[in-house]
């Protein structure tokens, strides 16, 4: 394909392509994101119909459904990192079959998943049109990442010449590790959990994604990953060697009964126009725990869970921030730092290292 060299953005517009071969979601997407003046959007209702637009001008981000005529999306997602990279934003089903396909397309490159509307422009929800708005504002600042093809190991020298075997820790049963991220974070939270060995402290997490995505996101990293991995579940209890992934639509919260501490999972209002809400986590956390936490705030657009990390760190609690050149999108991190909230900075491969020295979750002497 002889794509146009660079997206352009005429007078400071975002310019979006609908991909999708229902009428109805374009038409839906094409009103939503319209209705904000910073947005363009064109449409097409196939990839090569997309692929000729392309050709003319190139978007500032691609949003694409999964299932369509003359090519699939994944293939499509393929054809778009190889050729030409630019954010792509998936519009999937959620259907299970669709749901694996939405993650394996993350996998692929893509920045986010969203699901697709089902209701008529004025039956929409001012949230989810608030939320979309912001998905593809997102997506336009995004930094695309070169990854290797899904399933071959993101090693780096580092894994030789630095890190050696993974520590065995002490039980760590009075420690929880905060995370917070956004766009960019499945493949940071991947590298991050792969790298944590058994009886680490708890973990608990809150990544911006749709409701049903962050199921089959949790089972993907538990197969992969060394500590349990699961999606939250009202009253799950927070232990050593665990993570615990908010599900969407819903925000997670760490409650302590003496010494147990467990997740309690909510409905509520967006907050910081996000639900889950990394500030929400993160809030909970400095209450609950205090002196005794992590927190983290990855790769992502705006500034959810920069408050909330700053009332960790004024609780006592150590608190880190992934730094600008590897993060996909520099907004939560960035406003984190700005408000002095955090204690250290420091690039995606060595927080999971950082975040266990500052757990004091040492090496067994044996």
């Amino acid at each position: 394909m002889n794509f146009a060299r660079k997206p352009r953005r005429l007078d400071g517009s975002i310019h979006v392509l609908v991909v999708d071969d229902s009428a109805v979601v374009r038409h839906v997407m094409q009103a939503v994101l319209s209705a904000d003046p910073s947005i363009r959007v064109s449409v097409a209702a196939d990839p090569i119909i997309a692929f000729a637009k392309m050709e003319k001008e190139m978007p500032n981000v691609v949003i694409s459904d999964l299932v369509m005529p003359r090519m699939d999306g994944l293939t499509f997602l393929r054809k778009i990192m190889a050729e030409r990279p630019i954010p792509v934003v998936v519009c999937s089903e959620v259907a299970h079959r669709r749901t694996e396909e939405a993650i394996s397309a993350l996998e692929l490159g893509a920045v986010e998943v969203i699901t697709k509307p089902k209701l008529g422009v004025r039956d929409f929800l001012h949230e989810s049109a608030v939320m979309l708005i912001d998905v593809v504002r997102s997506a336009a600042q995004a930094k695309l990442m070169t990854a290797p093809p899904a399933g071959v190991p993101r090693n780096t020298a580092d894994v030789v010449l630095t890190l050696g075997p993974a520590p065995r820790c002490r039980p760590t049963g009075d420690r929880i590790i905060a995370i917070g991220a956004s766009t960019g974070g499945t493949d940071a939270l991947r590298e991050f959990l792969q790298a944590m060995p058994p009886g680490c402290p708890g973990i608990v997490i809150v990544q911006h994604m749709p409701e049903i995505f962050t199921r089959a996101f949790a089972d993907r990293l538990n197969k992969d990953c060394t500590i349990d991995i699961k999606e939250a579940a009202d009253g799950d209890r927070i232990l050593p060697g665990r993570a615990l992934i908010a599900p969407g639509n819903h925000h997670l919260l760490v409650q302590r009964n003496g010494s147990v501490c467990s997740a309690h999972v909510t409905d509520g209002p967006l907050v910081s126009r996000h639900r889950p809400s990394v500030d929400v986590l993160f809030r909970s956390v400095a209450k609950s725990v205090g002196p005794h936490a992590v927190g983290v705030i990855m790769t992502g657009m705006g500034d959810d869970g920069a408050q909330g990390l700053l009332e960790m760190r004024n609780r006592g609690a150590q608190t880190i921030a992934q730094d600008g050149s590897s993060c996909v999108v520099f907004g939560m991190p960035k406003e984190a730092i700005a408000r002095d909230a955090v204690v250290a900075i420091v690039p995606l491969r060595r927080i999971a290292e950082t975040a266990l020295k500052m757990a004091e979750c040492q090496p067994c002497g044996h």
